[in-house]
């Protein structure tokens, strides 16, 4: 085995780790964090039922982003639903046999490459061009935005220009997964390209890219309007209420 498979097997071996690890610590601190306020953004649904289809429009629909921009609406929902279908895609190189779903989504997947690629170009166009956006923008929504762009370009230049091995591309993966390792092609734009994904990987637990999981512990989207007929009463001022002393 050489030692290019084992440092890029180690170096995504500690990707997933960070990325687990950081995702499930940062949705425990959002599920403990308490929401003392009846805080709904209105017009909020008055039942549970009617809060779990609003989260569902906002997940698949980006509800809220529709009214508020239409511009910035469309090159997000883009992004998102090609880095979707490019997502399905590349399931095919960790399941044996590939399910049929995949491989009915594999011709699709290539366009979702394109599709992310000129949305994100369309959101980092917005942070550099709108005044306002462009006063809030750090140096690291830049980086991530590059970073993003970045994987999609050299994932189409893949498809496109420089074809790689992708047997063995999947036989380096599922070796990963049980622990049978396979060589990796030493293809410098692959290389680059899964030297980019392990770094998203390691940086998405602690970058702007967490309110995917966010969304759906925002006070102002998971809560039900009923502030008249219920009294609402965080967890922790519940005890403080029935031993105001503390005792």
């Amino acid at each position: 085995m050489s030692t290019l498979t084992v440092l890029y097997a180690i170096l995504f071996y500690i990707a997933a780790a960070v990325l687990v690890v950081g995702l499930v610590r940062k949705i425990v601190q959002y599920a403990r964090t308490p929401a003392p306020l009846k805080i709904p953004t209105t017009p909020a649904p008055t039942t549970k039922t009617g809060v779990g289809l609003r989260l569902v429009r906002e997940v698949v629909f980006f509800e809220s982003l529709f009214k508020g921009n239409k511009w910035i609406w469309i090159f997000g929902w883009i992004f998102h639903f090609g880095l979707l279908l490019v997502t399905l895609r590349h399931l095919r190189y960790f399941i044996e046999p590939v399910w049929l779903p995949i491989q009915l989504v594999q011709p699709f997947g290539i366009y979702g490459g394109i599709a992310m690629v000129v949305g994100l170009a369309g959101l980092w166009a917005r942070r550099v061009l709108v005044d306002r956006v462009h006063y809030i923008t750090g140096p690291a929504d830049h980086l991530l935005l590059a970073l993003l762009i970045l994987i999609g370009l050299s994932g189409l230049g893949m498809t496109y220009v420089f074809h790689v091995d992708v047997v063995a591309i999947k036989l380096f993966f599922r070796g990963l997964i049980t622990f049978d390792f396979s060589p990796l092609p030493a293809d410098p734009l692959l290389l680059l390209h899964l030297l980019l994904v392990a770094t998203l990987m390691i940086v998405f637990p602690f970058s702007k890219l967490l309110h995917a999981p966010g969304l759906f512990f925002s006070p102002g989207r998971n809560q039900v309007d009923d502030p008249r007929e219920r009294r609402h009463l965080a967890a922790w001022a519940k005890s403080f209420e029935s031993d105001p002393q503390g005792q």
